[in-house]
């Protein structure tokens, strides 16, 4: 199991199709809805791809909004949501050198993401017809970068 920063399109694009799996066919998110201006390799979004026995299955990528990260995207096909590789992508998306993170985390994974630190900011909201809650978490500040 190892996580690794995107830095061609190749991989971008299995990470799309990973995001594809999970959000537009599994849990019905519109196409249109799924992907926008931030995929793409820049500055503004860091995308990464998470594998399991040499096979891609899991992504995530973090922008970074007025100083904080933003942890987005975040999704595991669902064979292999019982390897802790959740738990991978958000450690290597939290350290990227920002201070404190937030993210847009689907109701049902409230609990996972308190085990890693996070509390909840917010009610529960509807997005993309899916609830969600607002979760963050201070960094410590001897994060180090992850790639």
């Amino acid at each position: 199991m190892n996580a690794k920063r995107i830095s061609i399109y190749e991989d971008l694009w299995t990470a799309f199709q990973i995001r594809k799996e999970v959000f537009v066919i599994e849990q019905g998110v519109p196409l249109e809805d799924e992907f926008n201006q931030f995929d793409k390799l820049n500055r503004l979004c860091e995308h990464i791809l998470v594998h399991y026995n040499d096979q891609p299955v899991g992504t995530g990528r973090i922008r970074f909004v007025e100083g904080v990260g933003k942890l987005e995207r975040i999704c595991i096909l669902e064979p292999y949501r019982k390897f802790g590789l959740g738990k991978i992508i958000i450690q290597a998306l939290e350290e990227r050198g920002v201070s404190q993170v937030k993210l847009h985390g689907q109701s049902q994974a409230k609990g996972f993401y308190i085990k890693l630190g996070y509390r909840t900011s917010s009610n529960v909201f509807i997005e993309d017809g899916i609830p969600h809650i607002l979760m963050l978490k201070e960094l410590n500040q001897f994060h180090n970068s992850f790639y």
